[in-house]
């Protein structure tokens, strides 16, 4: 039905970010009239067969309606052009909406948990009809079906917020398999197991509300952009002959499709500086062309012409690997004097290394006056990457 109903609201020519607009648009307007309708039955249902596991399903899919109503919001928001109050645009609401959908799913897990402890407390007899088993079969399917249109939206835009109604689709729908399996059960058996039933689900579902509020907050919070990302960057710089290795990567993420990139890139100290900034403008340019992102490329020239500089270089290269083969250096530089000559670089290490900053510089120093001589000191600064990406020295 998604498909079918984005050939006539969705135009694929327009930008991408349009395009996830009206996407997250349409699913959230589905999905409100799929739970409204899914409400109503239950409520139905339940109010007929005296279930509390029932009723507690269709309050859920009333929750899921103002859920969908919040995504809804959030994307019509999220679409917003910047302005002088948010120069960056408003891409990360969609985030906070998708935020807000997890806490609805962990609100409605606690009062669904509480409300089965009381049935369990003081359980009551349930009413059993075809009627109430062929509703709750009826929204297992659709929630079914919902779960997978948003999953495969929420890929197709890359939206956290789509993922986290996926998510609550699903977790919708084994909700409403265990209460069908405590319906035909009491029924047959005359077990009371409808307020076990119902604890069950709201521990499932809360669980379920946990992972989708993860995934929503870690962008909030600066999560490292994904690896395949950090690579494309890579590639891209990298295929320009005159730059000798980036570092310093960082990916500023203020919402799907509103990305900007800030790094350094070594460039041969012998070159032109005009002709080397042209090209660092050019790789800024294919930056944003192919990744559809602005980037902010610093240049660090460092020497590769001088055969002592680059013997120091691979001796400094070697300590290093020696002590873990983990840690890079970059920006290095060589400053000769009449008495003692000082090797300059940054040290990159990840987080929680095992040796700390102060234990490392010193590990260093030490290795360098005993391969190198007593005249060599080290001026270090030690860096923590935040992407994870292999970059060429």
């Amino acid at each position: 039905m998604i498909t079918f109903l984005s050939r006539f609201f969705i135009r694929e020519k327009q930008d991408k970010v349009k395009i996830r607009q009206e996407y997250g648009m349409l699913c959230g307007v589905t999905g409100i009239l799929l739970n409204i309708c899914l409400f109503v039955g239950k409520f139905l249902a339940g109010t007929i067969s005296n279930s509390i596991a029932i009723t507690a399903d269709a309050i859920n899919n009333l929750s899921d309606a103002g859920s969908s109503c919040v995504t809804l919001i959030g994307f019509k928001l999220a679409g917003a052009k910047p302005d002088p109050e948010h120069p960056f645009g408003h891409g990360r609401i969609e985030y906070v909406s998708g935020l807000v959908v997890a806490a609805a799913i962990l609100l409605m897990a606690y009062e669904l948990i509480r409300d089965s402890v009381q049935k369990i407390i003081h359980p009551e007899e349930t009413e059993f009809s075809i009627l109430i088993v062929a509703i709750l079969a009826v929204s297992i399917l659709v929630k079914i079906y919902m779960f997978y249109y948003n999953n495969s939206i929420g890929k197709k835009i890359d939206s956290a917020a789509m993922r986290a109604t996926a998510t609550d689709s699903l977790s919708d729908t084994c909700a409403t398999a265990v209460v069908l399996a405590a319906t035909l059960v009491g029924h047959f058996t005359g077990l009371h197991i409808d307020g076990y039933c119902g604890a069950l689900v709201g521990i499932f579902i809360f669980f379920a509300g946990i992972n989708a509020a993860k995934e929503t907050l870690n962008p909030l919070l600066g999560q490292p952009p994904e690896e395949e990302f950090v690579e494309q960057i890579d590639q891209i710089v990298m295929a320009h002959e005159e730059v000798c290795g980036i570092h310093d990567l960082i990916v500023h993420d203020y919402g799907p499709g509103r990305q900007m990139i800030s790094l350094h890139a070594e460039v041969p100290a012998e070159g032109n500086i005009l002709e080397v900034h042209d090209i660092i403008d050019n790789i800024e340019n294919e930056l944003r062309a192919k990744l559809g992102c602005d980037a902010t490329i610093h240049m660090d020239p460092i020497v590769t012409s001088d055969e002592h500089v680059s013997t120091m270089k691979a001796a400094v290269i070697s300590i290093m690997k020696g002590i873990d083969e983990v840690i890079n250096i970059h920006d290095f530089r060589v400053v000769t004097g009449p008495t003692h000559t000082n090797l300059i670089f940054d040290v990159l290490v990840p987080y929680k290394f095992y040796i700390s900053d102060e234990e490392l510089i010193s590990m260093i120093e030490h290795q360098v006056r005993k391969r190198l001589g007593s005249n060599y000191n080290v001026v270090i600064k030690v860096d923590k990457a935040y992407v994870q990406t292999n970059a060429k020295k």
